[in-house]
C-alpha cells in the first residue's frame, strides 16, 4: 500500500487545525445548553406516605407479656367476613384455626359450611362443588389473578394472611390506612380517574375504595360500630392470623428465661463451691 505524499499529510494537518475551534465551540454550546436545560426543570417530588399511628390505647397484644383480645378477634373476623373477604383472600388460614378465637366446634362447622369449595374429581372424574369444612382453607374471593384484576379495574388485591408481617409499620400502618380515607387531597395534588385520596398510602393515591365506614357491621357483642373501632378490630385479627402462635411463643420465651436465670445461679453456686477448695 502506498504511503500517502508529504503535501496530503499538510493539507490534512492544516485541515484539523482549522476544525479544532469549531469542533470545542460546538462542544462547549451544547454543555451550556445542557446545563441551563437542567437548572430550569424541577425535580419531581415524591409524596411519601404519613407516619402511621396507633389506635387510641395502643395493641393489647405488643409487649412482652400481651395477649390477644379475644371479644376484638372475634370482632374482627366479623369485620373481615363481612367486609374485607369481598375482595381479599386468607389462602394460609384454615376454618379450623378459627376455634383459637373462642369460637366453639359447632361455630367452626357453620362458618365453614357457609363456604362453597370447588372440590374433586369425584369417581366419574368430575369436579363439584360441596360445603366447607373446618379442614379447608379460607375461599377465596376469586378463582384466580386474572379474575381479581378484571373484577378491580386492573388493581389486584393483596392476600391479607401476612399483611400485618409485610408491611412497614405493621398493626399502625393497616390502622392509619383504614381510617386515612374521606380526607380532602392539597390543590397540589391531582388525583388520577378511578383512585382514592389517602395521605397514609405512598403516593397518596390509592386503587381501594374506603371500605369501612360507620355501621358497616353490627356487632353481636353491642359494642358501636365506628369506623375507627372496625379498623381496630379487623387489624387485631389480621394481626393474630399472620401469627396465631404469639402467644404460646411468648409463654415459652418466659419458660426458658426462667430457666435460665435458675440454672445460672445454680451454675454460679457450683463454681463458687469448687473454687473455694483452692483458696
Amino acid at each position: 500500500m502506498p504511503r500517502p505524499s508529504i503535501g496530503v499529510l499538510i493539507l490534512l494537518a492544516i485541515l484539523l487545525l482549522a476544525l479544532t475551534p469549531i469542533a470545542v465551540t460546538s462542544t462547549t454550546y451544547i454543555i451550556e445548553r445542557i446545563k441551563g436545560h437542567s437548572q430550569t426543570v424541577e425535580p419531581v417530588k415524591e409524596l411519601l406516605p404519613l407516619p402511621p399511628h396507633a389506635p387510641p390505647g395502643g395493641w393489647p397484644h405488643k409487649g412482652f407479656t400481651g395477649t390477644y383480645d379475644r371479644a376484638a378477634l372475634q370482632r374482627g373476623f366479623q369485620v373481615y367476613k363481612q367486609v374485607c373477604s369481598v375482595c381479599h383472600s386468607l389462602k394460609l388460614l384454615s376454618y379450623r384455626n378459627l376455634a383459637d378465637l373462642g369460637f366453639s366446634e359447632a361455630e367452626v362447622k357453620a362458618i365453614a359450611a357457609e363456604a362453597t369449595v370447588h372440590d374433586g374429581p369425584n369417581d366419574n372424574g368430575d369436579m363439584f362443588d360441596r360445603p366447607g369444612r373446618p379442614s379447608d382453607f379460607f375461599v377465596s374471593p376469586f378463582p384466580n389473578d386474572q379474575a381479581a384484576r378484571a373484577a378491580n379495574r386492573g388493581a389486584l388485591p393483596p392476600d391479607l394472611s401476612l399483611i400485618v408481617k409485610a408491611r412497614e409499620g405493621n398493626e399502625n400502618y393497616l390502622y392509619s390506612l383504614l381510617t386515612g380515607f374521606g380526607q380532602t387531597p392539597p390543590p397540589t395534588e391531582v388525583i388520577m380517574p378511578g383512585m382514592n385520596y389517602n395521605p397514609y398510602f405512598a403516593g397518596h393515591q390509592i386503587a381501594m375504595p374506603p371500605p369501612l365506614r360507620d355501621d358497616a357491621v353490627t356487632y353481636a357483642d353491642g359494642t358501636q360500630a365506628t369506623t375507627a373501632q372496625e379498623a381496630k378490630d379487623v387489624v387485631q385479627f389480621l394481626a393474630w392470623a399472620a401469627e396465631p402462635k404469639m402467644e404460646a411463643r411468648k409463654q415459652t420465651g418466659l419458660k426458658v428465661l426462667i430457666f435460665l436465670a435458675v440454672f445460672a445461679a445454680v451454675m454460679y453456686g457450683v463454681k463458687k463451691r469448687v473454687w473455694s477448695k483452692l483458696r
